[in-house]
């Protein structure tokens, strides 16, 4: 009986956004390569794509050999664990896709292997070449095709290769600390991320405010900040039209509140976070966070802006100030009891309009629809004398069957959720929440908008640990595994400007000076 290797690949640029996937068939023996198909889909996400992808080259290697065994390979974590059945498959566009992909070989003849990304690589320029392609209007044509040239033979197939592999950076490093998501993996096969023992312990002690943490992460559940899935990191085309697909057989994301207007250098985020500027020292609340692959809106460049370019938008950003869960360290999200201040909150947010109100840099506010939020702004709102907008875009992940319940009570009523939910920001919380990778791309269409809407202006925009800290990650350009080593405390204050050129410098992080 022949056995292949299929590795397939997708890419959405935007997630949603115009994407394409790419997969290839090649002789588990050998190496050679077999089968390519690629495919430009139009406006769709990520995870559609790569399970388009797999699907995509399952029928290849059925047209190849129907009787043959299959072993795939893939650097989603998702698509690997959902169709070895580890995984429950929620969202509707998926469902279909992964029951198709069922179908096209018996069950037991198919194995899944997850892989990183650099081993992915012949996928993966299938499925930006089918991305280019559209960009272009034109389909995919297999003669035009590099992706074979540019990339080594496919490894053979390794015995026991039905389970994720791990990746080949080692546990705890800044790239992969724990993390089992799209881009990296850890821990056991069974979703358990690597190190949750001392995670749950670091959940389980800290102050509410951030989500539960997995290994190398600090910070129990409420409000808690996202990872969103790998996003590429490719620039949209500027128009793409026209579905094309192809199959070929061969041999082969100032100092203080007011941003300095038109001088601040471009690409120095990392360098505005400084002491110098006010940054709080560690408070009382730690809090994780989960990276989120949606991309920034441009890539920081070095050098100094242009003295031309303006004043940025400039975002202070205030999480709100606390609630009766918040010393109870419980999922507090947009799905559960939507909780108003408790005494010591208002009394925050009344100190937050004060500091607010002598620095006098605020020209507009804009809330969460979550009540902690809007009863926050509506304080600072009344002592600046300016009204609250609300964007529904800045509210919390929800947190399904999990809001109002501590960290330990999930993991004692839903451990296998909780596993998954720590290993991919593309698993939902029970009962059908929000994913991190949803939350993170909700989060991103926010920035865009406010940012175009409050051009040259200072804006308070009041939220939650969720949005701030994902704004932040997004506007240094840092790895996701950067926001595990964030601290948000209830009423602080962070401040990020948008420049007119797409980049971006936090001016100000976790400020609580305003609070003493």
């Amino acid at each position: 009986m022949r056995e292949f290797i299929i590795e397939a690949d997708g890419g959405s640029r935007g997630n949603p956004g115009p994407a394409g996937y790419g997969a290839v068939v090649s002789d588990a023996a050998t190496g050679e390569t077999l089968a390519e198909a690629a495919e430009y889909l139009g406006a769709t996400t990520n995870n559609v794509a790569e399970y388009s992808g797999l699907l995509a080259g399952l029928r290849a290697a059925r047209e190849l050999d129907p009787e043959a065994t299959v072993h795939v390979r893939m650097d989603s974590k998702l698509v690997v664990e959902q169709m070895s059945g580890r995984w429950k498959i929620r969202h509707p566009a998926m469902k279909p896709l992964a029951a198709e992909a069922a179908r096209v070989f018996p069950p037991g003849r198919v194995t899944y292997e997850w892989i990183p990304r650099e081993r992915n690589k012949h996928a993966d320029r299938l499925a930006n070449e089918a991305m280019d392609a559209g960009a272009r209007g034109e389909p995919w044509h297999a003669s035009a095709s590099r992706a074979a040239l540019d990339t080594p033979a496919a490894r053979p197939a390794t015995p026991d290769s039905s389970e994720p592999s791990e990746p080949s950076e080692p546990s705890g490093s800044l790239s992969g600390a724990g993390v089992r998501g799209a881009d990296a993996a850890g821990g056991d096969e069974r979703g358990a991320p690597a190190g949750k023992a001392a995670a749950d312990v670091r959940a389980a002690s800290n102050a509410q405010g951030g989500q539960p943490a997995a290994a190398g992460r600090s910070g129990p559940p409420g409000d808690a900040a996202p990872c969103a899935p790998r996003a590429r990191t490719v620039p949209a085309p500027a128009s793409a039209s026209g579905p094309g697909a192809g199959v070929r057989g061969t041999g082969e994301s100032g100092a203080g509140l007011a941003a300095d207007a038109g001088t601040a250098p471009v690409g120095r985020a990392a360098a505005d976070v400084r002491a110098t500027q006010a940054v709080a020292a560690p408070g009382t609340e730690t809090d994780a966070a989960r990276g989120t692959g949606a991309a920034p809106a441009a890539t920081p460049s070095s050098g100094w802006a242009p003295a031309d370019m303006g004043p940025p938008a400039t975002f202070v950003l205030l999480r709100h100030g606390e609630t009766p869960l918040t010393p109870q360290k419980r999922f507090s999200g947009s799905g559960g009891s939507d909780p108003s201040l408790s005494d010591v909150g208002r009394e925050q947010a009344g100190r937050t309009a004060a500091g607010l109100a002598r620095r006098g840099t605020v020209q507009a506010i804009v809330a969460s629809p979550l009540a902690r939020a809007r009863e926050t702004a509506g304080v600072v709102a009344a002592r600046l004398g300016l009204e609250v907008t609300v964007d529904d875009g800045l509210r919390e992940t929800d947190f399904g069957a999990w809001e109002g319940l501590t960290f330990a009570e999930v993991r004692e009523r839903h451990p296998d959720d909780l596993n998954a939910w720590l290993s991919s920001p593309d698993a939902e919380p029970t009962g059908g929440g929000e994913s991190f990778a949803a939350t993170a791309t909700r989060i991103a269409a926010a920035r865009d908008r406010l940012v175009a809407a409050y051009a040259g202006r200072t804006v308070l925009l009041v939220t939650h640990v969720t949005p701030i800290k994902t704004l932040v990650r997004l506007a240094l350009g840092a790895p996701p595994e950067a926001l595990f080593r964030m601290e948000l405390s209830a009423a602080s204050l962070t401040a990020v400007a948008y420049y007119a050129d797409g980049n971006a410098s936090v001016r100000l992080f976790n400020d609580t000076s305003h609070l003493r």
